[in-house]
């Protein structure tokens, strides 16, 4: 039976090991390496060696164990102090979770098979049943809590109140009610095992209902600052298409009143005036400057929005070379979206670049379909996460039965839009 029962702890322990650090990582979206379960099965067992001997009731060694987990998570798989801190209060609470409920089933069962040989299969059996309950409580969790890099998580330090009430109520229950069982119990003590038992499930579920309620408050928050951003950036489209509308009646204006221009100069040059139609000459072409766009594609809501947004970011290099078709079903509102977030992307990324600075704007029409590409520099650090501005833009192509690319190559990023046309 020692020999059984060594071997049955050892087994307990690696899983419970292994279990935790797959735990850790799957919620915070981060990849394990074989030396990092080596290394904290080792950890792991070390410390629920020693602390067996120096504090027997096993809080101490639990405790200690909670600490590795942070470290391993906070160090090596490089998650957030408080991200690290609350995967590793659920990876061993839902464990110890897992092992009051077994034990309230042992309490019931066990005693009336002590000293015969069926006990030895109960033993293996329950050690499998603790298994697939750990790992069906970490799949829940899981699902209901994806803590990765991409992922909002505002305010993540409030899950960790309840995670520790939940743990330390289970560490109670653990170590005042399991800690000795007598050969048979009674009817009494067979329903405070019950009770006992309803209460752990009781804890689960309303961590379960915590974990769903912080989810469905961060998908508030992610929803609130889409929309924020949609609010801004169709008050800023708005803005754009009345400039453009505004300048498009100027220029007609303007062309209407050149006959009367040029009948102007006719007259200063029939009369000898050099001078004064010199100076006339210098006025109209101050005028038709103000009226011009720096960049000419044949939309002029989009032209005016490429002759600000680079007009302001003088330190880049922009050269656009595209020509929007004139039989285009595309809503100037549209194209709105995807140049303001495109050229935003582009100019931040940009700022972030090292040596020359470059945006370069091509559009390219095959058949039904227009292809926008908007090549920039960029650091050759990792990407960010998409944010509000790439998911508009995706919206957009949806819209018109397109797609979005993106790619990066070294210093250099490229985003493809694909657009139907027809």
């Amino acid at each position: 039976m020692y020999y059984f029962s060594l071997c049955l702890d050892g087994a307990c322990l690696a899983g419970q090991a292994v279990m935790h650090l797959l735990f850790a990582s799957r919620l915070t979206g981060k990849r394990l390496k074989l030396w990092h379960v080596i290394s904290y099965l080792l950890l792991f067992c070390t410390i629920d060696r020693v602390f067996a001997k120096l504090a027997p009731s096993g809080i101490v060694s639990i405790g200690a164990g909670v600490c590795a987990l942070y470290g391993m998570s906070r160090f090596v798989l490089k998650n957030q102090r408080s991200l690290s801190w609350l995967t590793a209060i659920l990876a061993f609470y839902i464990s110890q979770l897992s092992f009051g409920i077994i034990n309230s089933a042992e309490a019931v069962i066990f005693p009336r098979y002590l000293g015969t040989p069926l006990l030895y299969l109960l033993l293996i059996a329950v050690l499998a049943v603790f298994f697939v309950l750990c790992t069906c409580c970490y799949h829940v969790v899981q699902k209901l809590l994806s803590l990765t890099a991409e992922s909002q998580t505002p305010y993540l330090e409030l899950l960790l109140f309840p995670g520790l009430f939940f743990f330390a109520a289970e560490l109670y229950i653990l170590h005042t009610a399991y800690n000795f069982l007598p050969p048979s119990l009674s009817l009494e003590e067979a329903g405070k095992h019950g009770a006992l038992l309803f209460l752990q499930v009781m804890g689960l579920a309303a961590l379960l209902c915590t974990l769903y309620a912080y989810r469905q408050l961060c998908r508030g928050f992610q929803a609130q600052a889409a929309l924020q951003s949609l609010t801004q950036a169709a008050q800023a489209q708005k803005i754009y298409i009345a400039e453009a509308q505004t300048r498009y009646e100027q220029t007609k204006a303007f062309r209407h009143d050149i006959k009367n221009h040029l009948s102007v100069l006719d007259g200063l040059l029939n009369r000898g005036a050099l001078d004064e139609s010199k100076a006339y000459l210098k006025k109209l072409e101050t005028a038709s400057n103000s009226l011009s766009f720096p960049y000419q594609t044949g939309n002029p809501v989009v032209d005016i929005l490429l002759g600000e947004k680079l007009g302001l970011a003088k330190e880049i290099t922009a050269e656009v070379a595209l020509l929007l078709p004139k039989l285009c079903r595309i809503d100037d509102f549209d194209l709105c979206v995807i140049f303001a977030n495109a050229l935003d992307n582009a100019i931040n990324a940009c700022r972030f670049s090292q040596g020359a600075r470059s945006i370069y704007i091509t559009g390219k029409q095959q058949g039904d379909f227009y292809m926008l590409t908007f090549e920039n520099t960029c650091s050759e650090a990792p990407l960010p996460p998409a944010g509000t501005g790439l998911s508009n833009i995706k919206s957009v192509a949806e819209k018109y039965r397109g797609a979005v690319l993106t790619e990066k190559t070294g210093g250099n990023f490229s985003l493809h839009v694909l657009l139907n046309i027809s």
